[in-house]
């Protein structure tokens, strides 16, 4: 499902226009992100929780070359899901 896919669906199921879905979706995909980038994580009961990790710098290789490379530290974000998503993804 695309993000026109979802919107077509969030209206649908909440009936209101494809305009109002779009800046709900928005409105809470920009809520969770500045959460993330804040430090916080953001639970949804029944669904999930975001959160950020940290990802320790490591060594890597260059596929082309071989040749070792850094790569940095860095914050990336995750996500849990909770027992009802998971229970509904596997009832099927």
């Amino acid at each position: 499902m695309n993000k026109n896919e979802l919107i077509e669906q969030i209206a649908s199921s909440a009936d209101i226009s494809k305009a109002s879905a779009a800046k709900a979706l928005v409105a809470v995909t920009d809520a969770v992100t500045g959460a993330l980038k804040a430090g916080n994580s953001v639970s949804l009961v029944g669904f999930g929780t975001f959160g950020v990790k940290e990802r320790a710098a490591r060594t890597g290789r260059n596929p082309q070359t071989g040749a070792s490379i850094q790569i940095a530290a860095a914050r990336v974000p995750s996500f849990k899901a909770g027992k009802g998503l998971k229970d509904a993804v596997n009832s099927g």
